[in-house]
C-alpha cells in the first residue's frame, strides 16, 4: 500500500482526533477566562507534539497487544480499521455527540482482524475495554474529593491557577494516552521507523486544526448539556481527568478522555447537588458510547471481507 495515502489516512486522522477530542479538552474551561481558547488550542498542541513521541506505552497496545500491524496485511488491516473508525466518530460528532475514539478503533480493529482473518488477542482486548469502561467511573470518583477540596482552597484568583495547573495537566494526559492513537497510525505510515520531530509537528499542527472546528459543538455539549456548569466543576473535571489518564497511560492502557471528562462533570455536580446533572442528556452520550464499539466492528469487518474478496 502507498506510504502516500497512509501518511494521508494518518492525516486525516489527527483532524478528526482534533475535531472529536480537541473541543472536550477545552470546554471544561469555557467559563473560567484565565486561558483563552487560542492558547489552550497552542498548549494541548505543544503536549501533543512534544509527548508522544518521549512515552511509547498506548501506541504499543494498539499495534501490538491488540493485534499484530506487520507486513502488507497488517496495514491493510489498520487501513480498514481506522477509515471504519473515523466514518462512525465524524457520523455522531456532525449530530452533535462526540464519541469515543478510543472505542471506536478498537471494535474498528478487532472486526478489521475478524474479517481479515487476523487471530484477535483477547486478552488485550478485555484489557483495553475494562480500561475505557473504568475511566469515565474513576472520573467521576475522582471528582468528588476534589471538588470538595477545591470548594475549600480556591476562591476568587485562586481558581484560576488552578485551572491553569488544572488544563495543564488535562494537555499532558491527552497527549500520553489519547495523543498516541494518532502516533500508532503514524508509525504505521512510516514502516514502524519511529516518528520524526517534523511527523510530530505536523500531527499536533493537524490536531489543532480539528480541535478549533470541533470545539463549538463538543464546548456546548459538554459545558451546557450535561450539567449546569460552573467554573469549579470545569477545574474539578480537569484535574480529575488529568489524574486518572495519566495513570491509564503509564500502564499502558487506552482511555478516552472525552469519555473521562464527562465522567468528572457528572461527579463534580453530584458533589454539590445531583440536580445539577442532566441525566436525560448523560444518557445520549452513553447511548452513543455504547452504539460506537459495535457498529465499528460490524463496519470494519464487512469491509476487510469485502477488501480481501477483491484482492484474493
Amino acid at each position: 500500500m502507498s506510504s502516500i495515502a497512509l501518511t494521508a489516512l494518518a492525516g486525516l486522522f489527527a483532524v478528526i482526533t482534533g475535531i472529536n477530542d480537541g473541543g472536550a479538552l477545552l470546554a471544561t474551561g469555557l467559563k473560567i477566562p484565565s486561558i483563552r481558547p487560542v492558547t489552550g488550542v497552542l498548549m494541548m498542541m505543544v503536549a501533543v507534539a512534544v509527548v508522544p513521541p518521549v512515552t511509547h506505552q498506548v501506541a504499543l497496545t494498539f499495534t501490538t497487544r491488540l493485534a499484530t500491524m506487520e507486513g502488507p496485511d497488517g496495514q491493510v488491516v489498520m487501513t480498514v480499521a481506522v477509515l471504519s473508525a473515523l466514518a462512525v466518530v465524524m457520523f455522531l460528532s456532525n449530530r452533535g455527540r462526540p464519541t469515543s475514539l478510543t472505542l471506536a478503533v478498537v471494535g474498528a480493529l478487532t472486526g478489521a482482524d475478524l474479517g481479515w482473518g487476523v487471530p484477535v488477542s483477547y486478552g488485550g482486548l478485555l484489557f483495553v475495554l475494562g480500561a475505557a469502561l473504568a475511566a469515565p467511573f474513576v472520573g467521576a470518583l475522582l471528582a468528588v474529593p476534589v471538588s470538595l477540596l477545591l470548594a475549600r482552597l480556591a476562591r476568587g484568583r485562586a481558581l484560576r491557577q488552578w485551572h491553569r495547573a488544572g488544563f495543564t495537566l488535562q494537555c499532558l494526559a491527552y497527549a500520553a494516552n489519547d495523543g498516541q492513537k494518532m502516533l500508532a497510525v503514524f508509525m504505521l505510515s512510516l514502516g514502524f521507523s519511529g516518528a520524526p520531530l517534523s511527523t510530530c509537528v505536523a500531527m499536533a499542527g493537524l490536531f489543532g486544526a480539528g480541535a478549533v472546528y470541533g470545539l463549538p459543538r463538543a464546548g456546548r455539549l459538554l459545558s451546557r448539556e450535561i450539567i449546569a456548569s460552573r467554573p469549579l466543576h470545569g477545574v474539578t473535571a480537569e484535574l480529575s481527568t488529568g489524574t486518572a489518564v495519566l495513570g491509564c497511560a503509564a500502564i499502558g492502557a487506552p482511555v478516552s478522555m472525552t469519555q473521562t471528562i464527562a465522567g468528572a462533570l457528572i461527579g463534580a455536580g453530584m458533589a454539590g447537588s445531583s440536580g445539577r446533572v442532566r441525566w436525560h442528556a448523560a444518557m445520549k452520550i452513553v447511548l452513543a458510547w455504547m452504539l460506537t464499539l459495535p457498529v465499528s466492528g460490524m463496519l470494519a469487518a464487512a469491509a476487510a471481507l469485502i477488501v480481501r474478496g477483491v484482492i484474493a
